[in-house]
Order: C-alpha cells, then structure tokens, then sequence
C-alpha cells in the first residue's frame, strides 16, 4: 500500500492492550490512528502508549479512519460494526461476531451489502504452522474423524476472569469460535451437532458430523487449574492420524498475519478470505447449534 491504513480501535481491556494496539501501531501497512472505549481514562492510556488520538464518541472514531479494529464483548460489537460497515468502514471483528444468531444475520448482510473487507479474530488460523498443517490434511485427504480440546483456568484467575460475557458464556462462547473453526477447516465442513453436554462447572463435551462423513469431538472448559493451558487437534483417516504441533505464539504475532492478509484484501480491492465474515457467521450457527442440542 502507498500510504498505511487508518484504523481505530474500539475498547481498551486487556486484548486490546496486549494485541490489538501494539499490532496496529507496529505494522508497516497500518497505523493506530484513535481509540474509543466506553471508560475515556482507559481509552487515553492506550491511545497515549502508542501515539493515537482518543475520540470522544464513536462517530467521532468513524470520521477519522479507512477501518475499524473491535475489541469488545459481542453483543457491543454486533450493533457498533453494522454502523461502521454502513460508514464504508472495513472491519476487523472479534469472536463470535454476535451474540446471536439472529444479530450475526444483520451483520453479515451489512457488510456483504456494503462490499467492504472483514476478518474475524480466529487468531489461531494466522499461526504459520495452522496454515501449512491445514494445507497439508487438505491436499492428503481421507480423514475420518478427530478432536480438539482446550482446557484452561482463564475464569479462575488472570487478566480474562474479571470480564462479565466470558463469564455468562462460558467456554463455549470465548474458545469455542476456535475449537469449531479449527475442526471444521480440518475435516469439512460440520454439518450437524450429534451431542452436547455442558457440566455445572462449565465442562463441554461436544460430537460433530462433517460434510462427507467425517466426526470430531470437543473438550472445552476455561475452569481447569492446568498451567500452562491444554490446547490439541488431531485428525486421523486412512493415512494415519495428523497432530498440529503448535508452538507457543504471542497474540500479537498472529494477529500481525492478520494484518498483513487485511492489508493485501484492502489494497487489492478483495472481499472474500477463508476468515471473513461468512466464516464468522457460519461458526456462530453452529454455536447456536451446540446450545440447542445442549439445551442450554
């Protein structure tokens, strides 16, 4: 690009420190250009730590900006992007997208209507290694089945265990997005959720069917005491069984690839990317899916 994309970030909690701001204002092809959060002295100190501005209201934001970063909880983020995609604003979202189904619609018919760029923040699929693993099982092929689980103390302790949606959502809700992008990228497309249960103590166990007939199953819980935190995927067919050996990456390295990838789709004029806002639709139907067969 011949000059770097103005962006605005949108919150200032921990993500948005340790991610979202650093990245922006590091990047060759972006720049931090002002911060709104709904608490103004949290917004200053991240804007202030990176040279951007603060804006006073959200329209504010918009009106000095080619694009907008969300680092918000979703049911905040749903309502303020469809704005924002309606202002010609390209998006970098958060996941899941929406708290609902219904609200991820909206905001996916905003931005295809709008024709703008859109990633959404399934930061594990910028890792290289993801990348080069997923190619790998695409081009391979024969997999009939797999797993992942991700079990953690994120809401028993640490700089996530005081935010409310984590919270009310549970596993589900904040590394779900990941589980089932991941399984889903590795084994087709899922089609349909065979079984749900979700424990008093926010344990998950979760069976898919994939398009073409593949299976997985997820373990999720962000209660477990374990440090550092269990995170796995394997897929196994009639080639053996394939584990993704990850290394461990800081947030703001994948999100770094992200940026590179939204800053090649806006210069280039393209809409459409394997994370984009189809992606995150689809993966909060599926959600949505999990929790009726779970009834929860």
């Amino acid at each position: 690009m011949d000059e770097q994309l103005r962006v605005g970030l949108v919150g200032a909690g921990p993500w948005a420190r340790r991610v979202h701001a650093p990245g922006l204002a590091d990047h060759p092809g972006t720049s931090l250009a002002t911060v709104w959060a709904r608490r103004p002295e949290a917004a200053a100190e991240v804007a202030e730590a990176h040279g951007a501005s603060v804006s006073a209201t959200f329209d504010e934001l918009l009106g000095q900006v080619d694009a907008v970063a969300f680092a918000v909880p979703p049911a905040v983020q749903a309502g303020l992007a469809v704005d924002a995609v309606k202002a010609g604003k390209h998006v970098i979202l958060e996941k899941p997208i929406a708290p609902d189904v219904e609200s991820a619609e909206r905001l996916a018919e905003a931005v295809l209507t709008a024709e703008v760029a859109s990633l959404v923040m399934f930061t594990l699929r910028y890792a290289v290694e993801t990348r080069e693993w997923l190619d790998d099982l695409a081009a391979v092929g024969g997999w009939a089945g797999g797993g992942m689980r991700w079990l953690s103390g994120a809401l028993l302790d640490g700089p996530y265990s005081v935010s409310p949606w984590r919270h009310d959502g549970g596993a589900l809700a904040d590394v779900g997005p990941h589980v089932v992008d991941l399984l889903d990228a590795a084994l087709g497309p899922i089609t349909d959720v065979v079984a749900a249960h979700r424990s008093p103590q926010d344990l998950w166990q979760i069976v898919f069917a994939h398009e073409g007939g593949a299976s997985s199953t997820a373990t999720m819980s962000m209660r477990v005491p374990v440090e550092p935190a269990v995170s796995d995927i394997s897929v196994y067919g009639e080639h053996g069984y394939r584990a993704l050996a990850r290394r461990p990456v800081p947030g703001v390295e994948r999100f770094t690839a992200l940026l590179d990838d939204f800053a090649a789709m806006i210069a280039t004029g393209t809409t459409t990317h394997p994370c984009d806002i189809r992606r995150g639709l689809h993966i909060q139907r599926v959600l949505d899916r999990v929790l009726q067969v779970a009834g929860a």
